[in-house]
């Protein structure tokens, strides 16, 4: 799949945590009818493996309530601090733990035998794909390998 204009990297930050920008993204996208059909399936967290019920579960938010908070509007912080005010207070070691735990997703885990037919689907043989998010990059046009991304976390 192509760039989508709008959706940043799983690797970006908004405060301490990756991918959380990413879901704020993929909401506003929704919201204005610009997010793909293969994206809008994977929305929320009423699927226990997807990326947005990872850290909705971990922030202690439901996905709902982010949503609407997102479409309130104000800047992704300001979403950010308004979900850690009402859901479970994390230290930064959690935090760490979580940008390591969701980068390394799909490796030697419960996800890891989804990885091989995703990289055929989306004709990525030959790429070094190693975990969840190496799969979203690499599909959306970035190489998190040349990039080092998780350098950043």
């Amino acid at each position: 799949m192509p760039s989508i204009p709008g959706l940043r990297s799983c690797y970006a930050k908004v405060g301490r945590f990756i991918y959380f920008g990413r879901m704020l993204d993929k909401i506003r996208l929704h919201a204005a009818g610009l997010l793909p059909t293969d994206y809008v399936e994977k929305l929320g967290d009423e699927q226990f493996l997807t990326l947005d019920g990872r850290i909705c579960r971990f922030l202690g938010v439901p996905y709902a309530a982010i949503r609407d908070r997102t479409l309130e509007g104000g800047t992704d912080e300001e979403i950010l601090a308004w979900t850690q005010a009402r859901g479970t207070p994390r230290t930064d070691e959690e935090c760490h733990m979580w940008n390591r735990f969701i980068a390394k997703l799909g490796w030697r885990d419960e996800r890891s035998h989804v990885l091989p037919q995703r990289i055929i689907d989306s004709g990525l043989q030959g790429k070094v794909v190693e975990t969840i998010i190496d799969h979203i990059e690499y599909d959306e046009g970035r190489d998190p390998v040349a990039e080092r991304a998780w350098d950043w976390l």
